[in-house]
């Protein structure tokens, strides 16, 4: 009887805990520790819950005794798994199509380069290749930057360039962004605020006209920096608000971790919806190039006010040995209304 009780009251804890690491927007716990990291890596959650589906189930086999509550526990981790499978599923596991360019699209590349490492050759040559007009890299040292934009003017294609550092000590606590010489003068507004450990820049335009620029570094989630990193996502809603707002880098964050931080049902974090999302291309993980795309967390994104659209998306995947353990997005826009 004892030996029942007991099974009862594991098989419920077990699956209160799973209910909760599905979907945890359900008790507002998206952004509490622990399981903040859990939800990062659901596709690897779920293949944990396979393998021990199959340990189980060869229990079950072996063992009569343990028959029963083996089999109901492998019943709930099947659940879990379809949950998350089916979550990242209308996410999107990737297309990579793009949309034929016109005069009005504005296509935005983000890197975080992990110090520089790629060398600025490598960073140019994409952002050459993609056709970008935004160039938005965390952890980019000025210097850095200068050769990129040195070498794409060298290419025909002159940019502007502003960085934000909060010290020269460390790379990765600087940001740089690029933009084409096209788009016109823009300045850093002073007035906002950063985000709070790694620099991150609000760029508007001199003359008014233009997308808001902001580009996105945001700490990462670690013990001793989790207060931050709650403050960071709250920040980052804050500052895309507006109806012309380009927002984009390492937010060191999942859909999951945004839920509740935006304005309306359209968006993911203020006013801001993911390009990831709308291009079927959510699941695709972005971090760290050691795991395969689909097993990474998608940590980086892009993001756009609704006056812009998802004309195509790509993770880039054939750079994971280019010396950043961040994956490179490449995102065309066109206007909504074009």
């Amino acid at each position: 009887m004892f030996r029942r009780v007991l099974a009862a009251v594991v098989l419920v804890a077990v699956a209160a805990t799973l209910l909760v690491l599905a979907w945890p927007q359900l008790f507002g716990l998206q952004r509490a520790f622990g399981i903040a990291h859990v939800i990062s890596f659901r596709a690897g959650a779920a293949l944990i819950a396979v393998g021990l589906i199959v340990i189980l189930t060869l229990l079950g086999l072996l063992s009569r005794t343990v028959r029963r509550f083996a089999s109901s526990l492998a019943l709930l981790l099947l659940v879990f798994a379809l949950v998350n499978a089916a979550v990242l599923g209308t996410r999107g596991f990737g297309d990579t199509s793009f949309e034929t360019p016109n005069d009005s699209s504005l296509t935005v590349l983000s890197w975080n380069t992990l110090g520089d490492e790629p060398g600025a050759a490598a960073v140019a040559k994409l952002a050459l290749d993609s056709g970008a007009d935004v160039l938005t890299l965390p952890e980019s040292t000025k210097e850095f930057s200068f050769e990129v934009a040195a070498i794409m003017k060298d290419a025909g294609r002159p940019m502007w360039l502003e960085t934000a550092a909060f010290d020269q000590i460390s790379k990765s606590r600087s940001t740089s962004v690029l933009w084409s010489a096209d788009l016109g003068e823009y300045s850093i507004d002073e007035t906002v605020g950063a985000t709070s450990v790694l620099p991150s820049l609000v760029m508007r335009p001199d003359d008014g006209d233009g997308p808001v620029i902001i580009a996105v570094h945001a700490v990462a989630p670690l013990p001793v920096e989790f207060e931050n990193w709650r403050a960071d996502l709250a920040w980052l809603g804050d500052q895309c608000s507006g109806d012309n707002v380009i927002m984009a880098g390492d937010f060191n964050a999942t859909l999951d971790h945004m839920s509740g931080l935006q304005s309306t049902g359209s968006t993911n974090l203020g006013d801001c919806a993911d390009a990831g999302l709308a291009s079927d291309n959510g699941a695709v993980g972005t971090w760290p190039t050691t795991l395969p795309a689909l097993l990474g967390s998608p940590i980086d994104h892009v993001m756009a006010t609704e006056n812009w659209r998802v004309a195509g998306m790509r993770v880039v995947q054939d750079l994971d040995t280019a010396g950043s353990d961040h994956r490179p997005l490449v995102v065309t826009y066109t206007p909504a209304d074009g």
